[in-house]
């Protein structure tokens, strides 16, 4: 039963940038191969739970916080102005998908209350079922963004904290791109904190990354790609998820540390990283605790940043999506059979021969044959999917309110095998891995000495 007080909207506006976009390749914003194959994803939903100050450093604190958010938010989108648009698609004969950054309301702000603290977001064994109302655009996919906003962010007020969600269209932004932006509206924000900037007029604010958005396209290729449709229902389809639970498991920098001594002993190496470590112990456990038949096909995907295998390389600052699932493969009585070194060099070696040569020839083959991510589909039901990072600067974004107490996520983009990573707050290697299993597998899960002595 879902008992807890529900999440409500106090008020909504919209965001723009402050100053025109004249330039006019500012106008439209091309999609990507890389781009185009997540129109029938979900936007990404990530946030930071904050502690308000006690007592509070001001009598209208949430007042002034609001107001600079929405005023740092607006110089932001001067950066990131594709966030402030929308999707178009072109009539037939072609049918094109891009971004019109000009002839948009802008970005979506809402203000949103709710009677809970901080410690009953933070302590439950599982993440609480109101984190997903901290944020906007619930179950819609990037190709909604032709009528939604491609960027909404939601501050919701508990009773002792603050929690600042943003649901981020997928189609613009991978998680690289997306805690870019992040970094740079909390920048901006503590720009404005001191006086420099607060003389009210509206300027372009530097920030220390400036994001590229000049997509990458193959040679030959581009900036407009016809799609090989008629119309949407032709790609599109909404998966809802299965009964899920979510749980938070903290790995501290000493027991990642073990792990990957471990994993790098048993197969006579030094090259196994930490996350390939720590991503075998998940895909041995979680295919132990499923019980599967010792021949069926189980895999370990990981969601590897394409910028710096690319030759030459992309810069960090590129704005898009620059992905790829990189797949180890075996099947679950091998996997279980042999122990965390075998399952964890499985994994290096998939990442190792992760290169500019295999992502090119996945974009010539999308370009031959364009398709578009169906979550059910995507999904391996045996398998393990390690999504997000523990290299993302999260905690490093404070908004004037100190280092963030945690990150939590939304609804979208889980399943069964869905593992979202986090830097632990505590930093130096400290990992926090996002599990979400049906309730009988977590009840599993739990009770495997291999995982719970591990932690």
């Amino acid at each position: 039963m879902n008992s807890h007080p529900s999440v409500r909207r106090i008020s909504e506006c919209f965001i723009k940038p402050p100053l025109p976009l004249n330039h006019p390749d500012r106008i439209i914003c091309y999609l990507s191969p890389l781009d185009l194959a997540m129109l029938s994803a979900h936007y990404i939903q990530k946030g930071l739970l904050f502690l308000k100050p006690s007592p509070p450093n001001h009598p209208h604190f949430i007042d002034t916080l609001l107001r600079r958010l929405k005023h740092s938010l607006s110089l932001s989108v001067l950066h990131f102005y594709p966030l402030a648009g929308r999707l178009v698609t072109t009539p037939l004969p072609s049918y094109s998908v891009f971004v019109d950054c000009h002839n948009s309301q802008g970005a979506k702000f809402i203000c949103a209350t709710l009677d809970m603290t901080v410690s009953d977001i933070l302590y439950p064994v599982d993440v609480p079922s109101v984190v997903q109302s901290f944020f906007d655009h619930d179950r819609a996919v990037n190709h909604d963004g032709h009528t939604l906003p491609l960027l909404s962010v939601q501050v919701t007020e508990l009773i002792d904290g603050v929690f600042i969600g943003c649901s981020m269209n997928h189609c613009l932004a991978d998680g690289t791109s997306y805690w870019r932006f992040f970094k740079a509206w909390a920048e901006i924000f503590g720009a404005l904190e001191g006086d420099r900037y607060n003389n009210g007029d509206d300027v372009c604010i530097p920030i220390s990354h400036p994001p590229i958005h000049n997509r990458w396209f193959p040679e030959g290729c581009g900036p407009l790609i016809n799609l090989p449709f008629r119309h949407h229902d032709e790609f599109i389809s909404r998966f809802e998820a299965p009964r899920l639970r979510e749980r938070i498991f903290h790995f501290t920098a000493e027991s990642i540390a073990k792990l990957k001594a471990k994993a790098n002993q048993e197969s006579n190496t030094t090259k196994i990283s930490s996350f390939q470590s720590l991503s075998a112990l998940v895909w041995r456990c979680i295919t132990r605790a499923r019980s599967l038949p010792s021949d069926q096909r189980t895999s370990c995907k990981l969601a590897a940043n394409n910028r710096s295998r690319m030759d030459p390389p992309l810069p960090e600052e590129y704005f898009g999506n620059s992905i790829h699932a990189v797949t180890a493969e075996t099947t679950s009585g091998e996997l279980l059979e042999h122990g965390l070194g075998w399952a964890a060099w499985k994994i290096h070696v998939a990442v190792a021969n992760h290169d500019d040569k295999i992502v090119r020839e996945f974009v010539t083959k999308w370009l031959e044959s364009p398709m578009v991510y169906q979550l059910g589909r995507f999904v391996d039901p045996y398998g393990v999917m390690m999504g997000s990072s523990p290299r993302f600067d999260m905690y490093g974004n404070e908004f004037g309110m100190g280092k963030a107490l945690g990150v939590r996520s939304g609804y979208a983009n889980k399943f069964n095998g869905k593992v979202t990573s986090y830097p632990g707050r505590e930093g130096g290697g400290s990992v926090d891995l996002e599990i979400c299993l049906p309730p009988e597998l977590m009840t599993a899960l739990e009770s495997d000495h291999e995982f719970m002595n591990s932690l």
